[in-house]
């Protein structure tokens, strides 16, 4: 895979899932959550983006960024923000794995998957399908009975602002079409 390109368009909209190393399940860890959320602050002041939809699993998380128009370099901020989380937290979130050779070899922590999922969100179907899949998530992965129940998710930005109903995948299983996701 190293001839592999992303696709890079200023001012797109991507989504994207970052795994732990080894799926170790830090993230919703009250040092996980504070390097996360500090990491996407500190990264977004120099590196602009905006945030569409989120959701924070344990090992994983999903997200729908926008960048700016003259921006098209996404890859570089989720590197930044994982350096962040790493340099920054990675003693206070404490993973007892260890660390391969080949890991060691390319001075890699132990607290990050080193690739990542993207895909470039190409309309607004393609937007509200993927917001879809990052909000049932917690449900599909067994976390939560419902969306709204999962504290770690911008569904409950979406209910306020009417984008969802309040009961949205309470009493019906949300089916995605297939290659939303990607996981």
């Amino acid at each position: 895979m190293p001839n592999y390109r992303r696709p890079q368009c200023a001012g797109a909209t991507y989504f994207i899932t970052q795994v732990t190393y080894q799926r170790i399940p830090w993230l919703c860890t009250p040092a996980g959550r504070k390097a996360l959320r500090e990491a996407i602050l500190h990264v977004s002041i120099k590196h602009p983006f905006f945030i569409d939809a989120f959701v924070l699993l344990p090992e994983h998380f999903h997200c729908i960024l926008t960048l700016p128009d003259n921006e098209d370099d996404f890859s570089m901020r989720l590197r930044l923000i994982k350096t962040y989380v790493t340099k920054h937290y990675k003693q206070e979130i404490s993973v007892e794995q260890g660390v391969s050779i080949s890991r060691q070899k390319r001075l890699e922590s132990n607290l990050w998957q080193r690739r990542f999922w993207e895909h470039l969100i190409r309309d607004e179907q393609d937007f509200a399908s993927h917001c879809d899949y990052i909000h049932y998530n917690p449900v599909k992965h067994g976390l939560s009975k419902s969306p709204r129940d999962w504290q770690f998710s911008t569904i409950h930005r979406f209910i306020h602002h009417g984008v969802y109903p309040s009961d949205w995948g309470e009493n019906e299983e949300i089916v995605m079409k297939e290659g939303i996701g990607g996981e």
